[in-house]
């Protein structure tokens, strides 16, 4: 038997955790340097620490079924001055960090859920299209 047939669940798990808070850690180190998302994202955060927990917590409940977070992302992220170009920036820089720090099948299912996520948050933001067909929050 090798070593990952005889892993236990458990000690799984805990590596599987640790690669999230890896790969949130690594993301926002990125993101918070940016010249597009910096902005946004030290504006928005008060408490890194905080802030990282949290969205390990949520990336946590996403791939392990974790009940850690209980929240709703869109109404905090709906409060930020977001626009339709930081979302294939944050998507970008998600996937580096997914694909680094995870292991393939979760990196697969993490950055699935993250363009599934930009497409929501982008129409839920941006529902309508303005003069020039570009998406707007208002009609136009």
């Amino acid at each position: 038997m090798d070593a990952a047939q005889t892993a236990s669940p458990d000690a799984d798990h805990a590596g599987i955790e640790k690669a999230i808070a890896a790969c949130v850690e690594d993301f926002y180190g990125k993101a918070r340097k940016d010249a597009l998302l910096g902005p946004v994202f030290n504006t928005a955060v008060a408490d890194w620490d905080v802030h990282l927990r949290i969205v390990a917590n949520f990336w946590s409940h996403v791939l392990l079924k974790t009940e850690r977070y209980k929240g709703f992302p869109f109404p905090v992220h709906l409060q930020l001055p977001l626009q339709p170009e930081h979302f294939p920036r944050w998507l970008e820089l998600f996937e580096e960090s997914a694909n680094k720090f995870l292991p393939p099948p979760y990196a697969e299912a993490a950055i699935t859920r993250a363009q599934l996520m930009a497409r929501s948050f982008l129409g839920g933001m941006f529902p309508f299209t303005d003069k020039d067909g570009k998406p707007a929050r208002r009609p136009g």
